[in-house]
């Protein structure tokens, strides 16, 4: 139909006439009778209906309706009012979508039109006012991405959560695998649920030390204390570290390409142990040597023992060291590392609603205390609530805590030793002068008479000649080696003083039994500070299983039945490592390669059978092919050359060699790049 067969839309105004305004009938429809249509679809439904109720209603009932005449005039005009309804507020949608499609189209349209016809003179004004950095959409861009990266962080908290109470409701109860879980599960140092003091049956105190070493940190943390020259030869190290991966990484595909066997772990460490001197050497005193290659020698040593501070009398822009110092310094290099991790655990806190009263960030001590309420008085505290206090620590720190740890256990030692003899003392003390109390009593009455009916004739010795090496209070300890000294679990001097404490407890109420004298008031009052400081002291976290890196320690009280804190405390802490650690690493799993795995004798990955002992690999139906399409000429690649090797294949299988051709197979057409000509030829 052209364009004169169109009617006189939009001035002509007709029910009827197709495409005319307010018309039912459309030009798109090609004159279909869209009223038969809509009366045949309304009859059909009637019909069903009608057929429905005869067939289904008991006859007595249908006399009673008026089936021919007035239900199916109801029926007819309920569908066509249904039906209208229906279809107008479909074309009521279509209508509004579709202008706002076109309206939009046009927009865009007219805005090229009047970019494809704006003066030259007017853009190039515009570029010089704002740039091309100021009339792009990159702003929008990153507000698009951060909106998404907000949303996918709430779904992933959502998941999290689901996840926990799932976890939780399967297992019956609370345990360690709730709060770290998956790739994080190995820095876990400590974890311990425990019954609370003050209300042991409703609620649960937890203590969860977790440890980030330093090689784990996504950003390396450095002491406010570290000097200049030790953040820059850092620096130099890391450098070193990745040129030796990328020779190591170039060296691997170059075996490759060669068709040779890769490197396995040993031989990779072995070759960048030797490749070490290519870049660096022990030379400190010598200017040319290849340590200072990077860096020149005379600038290391006017930032020695330069620390984060100059001292404000010999500081002087222009001189050197202040430069060097500023150029490290705008690199934040040196607080980069603790603010990441500080930002990272309060903007997970705030945005899991974990709000907190109290927070101190000791800079300069690397060390960050967070806790829910300002109040640290236990009895003034609600039942549900947390604190967390993160540092950094270094190897020399850890020595020094260390050295305190164990001096606070020999305390311990000598306090708990202490009570026990005046216990014992008291003991021997209140024993009347005759008569048996105990079993030492009862072994002294009969001490003689063991010793003439007994040990005289066996010629054994008597118990009191034998020296005694158990206490009865715990087994006996191994001898210590290298490996105990230099990482003390004091597992053996815990138990044993736990052990001291209860005896002495029970020793003291089989001696007193209900009587309340002087004595042991006084002996219960020390018992029951040194069980408690004892108690708190075991909670801490020994500094020997601790190493240099960021420990996070997190102390939790919750209600058992209830486990808010846990529950929201478990998607902080695995968000705050996604964040801030790398994880473990096994450098086995990292450099693992299907190709070295798949390197046997019955996996050759080949299409014609081994070849026999003395015939090599020249000697296959694979070679033959190969040599076939290493040949210059293409005219000589006929059907018969092509049987032939066919035929010698399928004597043993009908099967072509895949292996990669050596140089002497390639050497043949000059070069392997020929054989790939001659394939291009076919």
């Amino acid at each position: 139909m052209g364009a004169i067969d169109l009617p006189k839309s939009p001035n002509v105004f007709h029910p009827e006439k197709p495409s005319a305004v307010g018309s039912r009938n459309s030009l798109a429809q090609e004159y279909r009778d869209q009223q038969k249509e809509v009366n045949q679809l309304l009859e059909e439904e009637t019909n069903k209906v009608l057929h429905h109720l005869t067939a289904r209603l008991p006859k007595d009932v249908l006399e009673r309706l008026d089936v021919m005449g007035g239900l199916k005039e109801k029926l007819y005009n309920y569908f066509n009012q249904n039906y209208q309804n229906m279809f107008n507020r479909y074309m009521v949608t279509s209508e509004d979508e579709m202008v706002k499609k076109i309206r939009n189209y046009i927009d865009k349209e007219e805005t090229k039109v009047l970019a494809r016809y704006t003066p030259k003179e007017i853009a190039d004004l515009l570029d010089q006012v704002g740039g091309a950095d100021k009339f792009n959409t990159g702003e929008i861009e990153k507000s698009m991405v951060n909106m998404y990266g907000h949303l996918q962080g709430h779904i992933q908290r959502g998941v999290n959560d689901l996840e926990n109470l799932t976890n939780s409701l399967l297992r019956q109860k609370t345990d360690t695998g709730a709060f770290i879980r998956g790739e994080n599960a190995y820095s876990i140092v400590k974890c311990s649920f425990k019954d609370n003091l003050n209300k042991p049956k409703t609620v649960t105190d937890v203590k969860l030390s977790v440890n980030i070493l330093d090689s784990e940190l996504i950003s390396p943390i450095f002491h406010y204390q570290s000097t200049v020259e030790f953040l820059i030869k850092d620096l130099l190290s890391k450098y070193i570290i990745d040129s030796l991966d990328k020779e190591i990484e170039k060296m691997k595909d170059e075996r490759i390409d060669q068709g040779l066997e890769e490197l396995s772990d040993s031989e990779i460490i072995f070759k960048k142990m030797n490749k070490i001197e290519d870049y660096t050497d022990d030379k400190i005193d010598d200017p040319k040597s290849k340590r200072y290659g990077i860096i020149a020698k005379n600038l290391m040593e006017r930032i020695a023992d330069l620390r984060a501070e100059i001292d404000p009398e010999t500081f002087d822009q222009l001189n050197i060291r202040e430069n060097l110092k500023k150029i490290i310094d705008m690199e934040n290099i040196r607080n980069r590392g603790f603010n990441t991790a500080i930002n990272s655990i309060t903007s997970i806190l705030d945005t899991s609603k974990m709000g907190y009263q109290y927070i101190e960030n000791l800079k300069n001590a690397r060390e960050l205390i967070i806790r829910e309420y300002e109040e640290t008085d236990t009895a003034h505290l609600p039942d549900e609530r947390y604190s967390i206090k993160m540092r950094y620590y270094d190897n020399a720190q850890l020595i020094e805590e260390r050295k305190a740890y164990d001096v606070q256990m020999k305390s311990f030692e000598t306090e708990v030793g202490h009570l026990w003899d005046i216990l014992e003392v008291i003991y021997e003390d209140d024993k009347p002068m005759f008569g048996v109390t105990d079993y030492k009593d009862l072994a002294a009455k009969k001490k003689k008479r063991i010793r003439k009916l007994i040990k005289e004739k066996s010629g054994e010795p008597m118990y009191e000649d034998i020296a005694k090496v158990w206490d009865e209070i715990s087994f006996v300890k191994a001898a210590e080696t290298e490996v105990e000294r230099m990482n003390r679990t004091y597992l053996y001097e815990k138990d044993r003083l736990r052990q001291r404490i209860i005896l002495m407890r029970n020793k003291m109420k089989g001696m007193y039994d209900y009587r309340y004298p002087i004595e042991r008031r006084v002996m219960e009052d020390r018992l029951s500070n040194l069980e408690r400081d004892y108690y708190k002291f075991d909670y801490m976290i020994n500094p020997y299983h601790i190493q240099p890196g960021l420990l996070l320690d997190v102390d939790i009280t919750s209600i058992k039945r209830k486990k808010a804190t846990l529950d929201a405390m478990a998607n902080v802490l695995n968000e705050f490592l996604h964040g801030v650690s790398k994880g473990f690493q096994d450098a086995a799993f990292a450099s693992f390669s299907r190709r070295r795995s798949t390197v046997r004798q019955d996996i050759n990955q080949s299409f014609s059978e081994m070849p026999a002992e003395g015939e090599g690999e020249a000697g296959g139906a694979g070679q033959a092919y190969l040599d076939m399409l290493n040949t210059d000429s293409s005219a000589s690649i006929s059907a018969p050359a092509l049987a032939a090797p066919a035929k010698k294949g399928r004597a043993k299988g009908g099967m072509v060699d895949a292996k990669p051709a050596k140089k002497s197979a390639a050497k043949k057409s000059g070069s392997s790049r020929r054989g790939g000509s001659a394939l291009k030829e076919i």
